[in-house]
This record gives C-alpha cells, structure tokens and sequence, in this order.
C-alpha cells in the first residue's frame, strides 16, 4: 500500500493519512490523554506516560491523519486524527486485529473518523488481517457506533455495565466485528 493516502474532508481541508512519525507520537499521546480525561470512549482512568502511551499505541502499527499542505502562512503541518492498529489475540487468533481512534475534539464531524475507519479496513485486510474486532465500544458513543455499522460491523456482544463513566454512569460496552473480505 502507498501512503500518504490522500482525501479533502468536510470542511473542505485536505489531509493525509500516513503511518506516525516519532516527532508526531507526543502529539498523539497529548490527545489521547485528552479523550481519556473527557471520559466517555476509552477505558484508562488517568492519562498515560510516554511508557505507557507507547506499550499501549505504539506495538504494532500507528497512523495519523495531518493537513497535507502548507498554507500561505507556511504554518506546519497540524495533526488532525489518529489509530492504532494491532492483533487482537495472540498466536492461533492473531489474524483478528483491533484498533483504537482519536480525532481532535473541535474537528469531530468532518469525516475524520470515517476516512480513518475505511482506510483502516483497506489497511488492514493488506497487512494479512481477516476480520476486524472491536472489544470495548461503549453504548453512549453513538457516533462510533453509528460509523462501524455503517462500515459494515455487527454487534456480535454486549457486555453488562462494562465502564464507568467520569459522570459515575454505568454503561454497557458493545463488542463489534467485521470479517474482511
């Protein structure tokens, strides 16, 4: 596969999707503890140390999705989205991988997300994955429900009162699958 992976979003901005640079993870690793504070997707209670952040995002592959171009300013390129992408068990099962997405909290609704999630899906199947699980897709994040099923994913389970929200709301967590063909 050829990357950067080019597409102009809603907003009429251009942005390319590439695999992460290592001046680009402490970026990532700054917004991703901003959606672990927010307290509503991921999992982690507290932010994550550079350790951390990299045992948990950084083991197999990692893209972003930045501005392609420079403006008439010549300001750097700005790190717009960002996932993971990795087995989701081990030895006989690794040909099902799992992957987590952030997108800049004033950029949601452009089509970030969904640009990450069908080149993910293109990105997958050409690293030899066959299906695409997610394990832990909380029942109050309707926009990524919304996303995967329209991509194609099932609701293959549903775990009972899974997360507890930064709100004390008690939530049920989703588990969503796709096979690749």
């Amino acid at each position: 596969m050829d990357f950067p992976i080019f597409k102009v979003i809603k907003n009429n901005t251009k942005v390319e999707l590439d695999y992460i640079h290592p001046q680009e993870q402490e970026v990532v690793r700054a917004l991703l503890n901003v959606v672990i504070v927010e307290g509503k997707t991921y999992p982690q209670r507290q932010p994550l140390s550079q350790a951390e952040f990299s045992t948990y995002w950084l083991s197999k592959d990692a893209f972003v999705v930045r501005t392609s171009v420079l403006d008439a300013t010549h300001k750097p390129k700005e790190m717009l989205g960002a996932f993971y992408l990795k087995p989701n068990f081990p030895g006989r099962c690794c040909h099902i991988c799992n992957a987590g997405f952030i997108v800049q909290p004033g950029l949601r609704g452009q089509g970030i997300g969904r640009f990450m999630g069908e080149a993910m899906l293109l990105i997958a199947a050409n690293l030899g994955y066959e299906a695409v699980m997610f394990n832990l897709v909380f029942e109050t994040n309707i926009p990524s429900i919304t996303l995967w099923q329209s991509l194609g994913f099932e609701i293959i389970g549903r775990i009972p009162r899974a997360a507890k929200l930064d709100n004390e709301q008690v939530v049920d967590a989703l588990m969503m699958y796709r096979a690749l063909d």
